[in-house]
């Protein structure tokens, strides 16, 4: 990794003319992956990338470059033709380099960059030739593995050091089921900080199977009525709408610049009072977690709704200068070609005290959407509309048949304004989440909620 000398020599150069800050980020991931297809494999690949990254403010301007040349000299000269870009601002002092801290949020007793692709595709192959036996309507199966060590170092004008290792795995499983020219599909994608005994204690005939259940209910399915109801949405995935509709709306990314439904709402009430919230970055081995965010700061487990009541936003070094505000330490980004922006880790509404089979009894009628797919948000309105991917009518406090075909459409501040039951089975589910610093792993959940009416939009059978 680059030394402190080196990186010394970088920022002053970076310092030379307008800028008031200055940051080098250094990264270099190693990575494994294979895919499968109807239990062939179609895929297979290890590679090692790495970069540095050059970030320059004054005041909230800002310049970013990069590089896959690590020589002190190639550096000096990027972080040179960066200071001559930047505009405005008043040059600072360089602060002294302290001392490199290591960090990570992973857990491994097994490597899993140590385990051969041969056992991967095994594991994939099991479940796939499961799948592809289980029913003749399931005429697809789709099967992915991947694993990274990702170790970030970075260095800044503020005397910031810091070193973060963090190891990942995830996989896939999609059953898909054909009746004529419709199709459905289950799918099952865990991820993990954890080793390679998470793959190991991993339930993945179990899992398989419920994949293929979910996509041949789907497709014997009537489809789901439209209009105004109540709905119950379940846990685990269920969180995506928190994490797309409102959550993307409490990063100062949107805040900062007055493009958010929540902009100034800091004390005052956003969602319903039985609703609370956090972002936290800090749960050891869980996908979308890290000690030390991408700008160097640590990261944080920060409550943002309690009771109904907005108590803080995900603010980033740049969101802090447009905000006048302290960073939270959310600064994350895809990898060494982005400038680091705020965002989520683990984002989920909390524990609340009812129990499930209780909220589907006081439910006349309704819709109770189990597993949700994906959808669209505009941040500055709240406007969103997402898909269920597996649902269920409830009629008389009991949950009937399946349907499908279900979205569900509204504004992300009146949704938590008419969340009116919180379940206490709080569960967390792995994703992937896009933005303007990239692609990045974060984890979304809730437990099982009600909301009192949103607009759902579908057709009758």
């Amino acid at each position: 990794m680059i030394s402190d000398t080196t990186a010394s020599r970088i920022i002053e150069a970076a310092l030379s003319t307008n800028a008031d800050f200055a940051e080098i980020f250094e990264e270099q991931k190693t990575s494994s992956a294979v895919g499968l297809l109807d239990g062939r494999t179609i895929r297979a690949s290890s590679g090692i990338d790495y970069g540095v990254g050059i970030r320059l403010m004054a005041g909230t301007n800002v310049v970013y470059v990069y590089t896959c040349d690590k020589t002190e000299e190639a550096l000096i000269k990027l972080a040179k033709q960066a200071a001559s870009a930047i505009k405005a601002g008043t040059s600072a002092a360089v602060k002294q380099v302290q001392a490199l801290s290591r960090s990570s949020a992973s857990l491994l007793d097994i490597d899993p960059l140590t385990v051969s692709k041969k056992t991967n595709i095994d594991f994939l192959r099991e479940a796939s030739e499961f799948a592809l036996s289980y029913d003749e309507l399931i005429t697809q199966v789709q099967a992915s593995y991947a694993t990274s060590r990702r170790i970030v170092h970075i260095v800044n004008s503020e005397g910031f050091n810091k070193e973060e290792s963090m190891t990942r795995i995830r996989f896939s499983v999609s059953a898909v089921a054909t009746k004529g020219n419709e199709k459905q599909t289950g799918r099952i994608a865990p991820g993990t900080m954890r080793g390679y005994e998470f793959v190991n204690e991993y339930p993945i005939i179990e899992k398989t199977k419920g994949c293929c259940d979910t996509a041949i209910r789907m497709i014997n399915a009537g489809y789901a009525p439209s209009g105004k109801m109540p709905v119950i949405i379940g846990n685990g995935f269920g969180g995506v709408i928190f994490h797309e509709a409102c959550g993307h709306a409490l990063e100062s990314t949107s805040v900062g610049i007055g493009a958010s439904c929540f902009t100034d709402k800091i004390g005052k009430q956003i969602a319903s009072s039985v609703v609370s919230a956090r972002d936290n970055a800090r749960i050891e081995g869980e996908w979308g977690s890290y000690m030390t965010d991408d700008t160097g700061r640590e990261s944080s487990n920060l409550l943002l709704i309690e009771n109904g009541i907005c108590k803080n936003y995900m603010i980033d070094d740049l969101g802090a200068r447009r905000m006048n505000a302290q960073p939270t330490g959310c600064g994350r980004r895809q990898d060494f070609t982005y400038a680091p922006t705020s965002r989520m880790s683990n984002t989920y509404i909390e524990n609340g005290t009812d129990k499930p089979e209780d909220i589907i009894a006081d439910t006349e009628y309704g819709l109770y959407c189990t597993k949700m797919g994906g959808g669209s948000v505009d941040t500055a309105t709240g406007e969103f509309n997402f898909a269920s991917e597996e649902a269920y009518m409830i009629r008389n406090g009991k949950v009937a048949e399946p349907v499908r075909g279900a979205t569900l459409i509204g504004k992300g501040q009146e949704i938590l304004m008419n969340i009116d039951r919180v379940g206490n089975d709080l569960e967390l589910s792995a994703g992937m989440c896009g933005s303007l610093s990239g692609n990045v792993p974060v984890t979304v959940g809730q437990p099982t909620i009600r909301v009192s009416s949103i607009l759902v939009g579908g057709r009758e059978a």
